[in-house]
């Protein structure tokens, strides 16, 4: 798995929709309003690192309203976050 985290800096008047049309994107996982110099944090997760380029080039940074955004890619990952989802598969809901 490949994790990318983008800051995006995006039109004020427009953030919550820029946050919604990212994250309905093929590969994002998440996306964040966040405080400091950027306005959103969004975290792409896919399987090999060439799909990047298809996301974050080909269409995350074509979404209306983006001003400017900053790319990193993770190389190791110290969370349970995945290990967690992974075990999760195919058991029913504790409700």
């Amino acid at each position: 798995m490949v994790t990318a985290i983008v800051f995006v800096k995006a039109d004020v008047a427009r953030i919550h929709e820029v946050a919604e049309t990212i994250a309905a994107l093929d590969g994002v996982s998440e996306v964040y309003s966040i405080t400091g110099d950027h306005d959103l944090m969004v975290m792409i997760r896919v399987r090999r690192h060439e799909e990047l380029n298809d996301i974050i080039p080909g269409r995350l940074n074509k979404v209306t309203g983006i001003v400017a955004s900053e790319t990193h890619i993770a190389f190791r990952t110290y969370s349970q976050h995945d290990l967690e989802q992974a075990f999760a598969l195919g058991l029913p809901d504790a409700d």
